[in-house]
């Protein structure tokens, strides 16, 4: 009886946010079908759905939505805990189709800022040529967004804290010998941050501190 309430529990949550999960099966989908790749096949067909300079200059459109449905590495386990305790709670809060919004201004204008740096460092001399063939492929630009537009769900003062948590953790590496991707991660954090207007509506914010009362009483 507990099992099957505990399922209907977790089934209940997956349909409560049905962008994530659907997105998270097509991620497994690829990532299975990686598996089955030999490694230098496997780099060869991801640098061809890569946001990469040369592949943008050719079919922007269509790299830009297919390295959304990849991940490089083969990991899928761990972006299943990231989109459940970011990617559903924003959606489950926002609707899907400004959560949708979100993850799409973040991923397509992160990806676009973060090669345009790269293009010029190229032009500089600050990079080299074969540069513009760099793999860059992923879902990091869309879930970095959505962390940082999450800082609208928690109430003040506990905001604040979440905020330097999130401006720490992607402002750092660029302090440390930044690389275009770590210039993505902010930019899309930005993008996030900026997204503001799409919050208003939504539920109210989200104060820890009622939680922990409730669950006392």
């Amino acid at each position: 009886m507990r099992i099957t309430r505990g399922l209907g529990a977790v089934w209940g949550y997956v349909r409560s946010a049905p962008g994530t999960y659907v997105w998270l099966a097509i991620l497994f989908m690829t990532t299975v079908a990686l598996h089955h790749m030999s490694p230098e096949f496997e780099q060869h067909f991801l640098r061809q759905r890569s946001t990469n300079i040369h592949e943008l200059s050719r079919n922007p459109v269509r790299v830009l939505v297919a390295s959304a449905m990849w991940i490089d590495g083969g990991h899928w386990l761990p972006y299943v805990l990231l989109y459940t305790v970011f990617h559903a709670p924003a959606e489950r809060w926002l609707g899907t189709v400004r959560w949708l919004v979100v993850c799409a201004l973040a991923h397509v204008l992160a990806s676009l800022i973060s090669e345009l740096a790269l293009l010029r460092a190229i032009r500089d001399g600050m990079a080299p040529h074969s540069a513009v063939n760099t793999l860059d492929i992923g879902v990091s630009y869309a879930l970095a967004g959505v962390i940082a537009v999450l800082v609208y769900r928690i109430a003040v003062p506990w905001r604040y804290g979440y905020l330097l948590a999130v401006l720490l953790v992607f402002g750092l590496p660029l302090t440390e010998g930044p690389t275009f991707t770590d210039l993505g991660h902010f930019v899309s954090v930005l993008i996030g941050l900026a997204c503001y207007p799409l919050t208003r509506g939504c539920a109210k914010a989200w104060n820890p501190k009622e939680t922990l009362a409730a669950l006392r009483s």
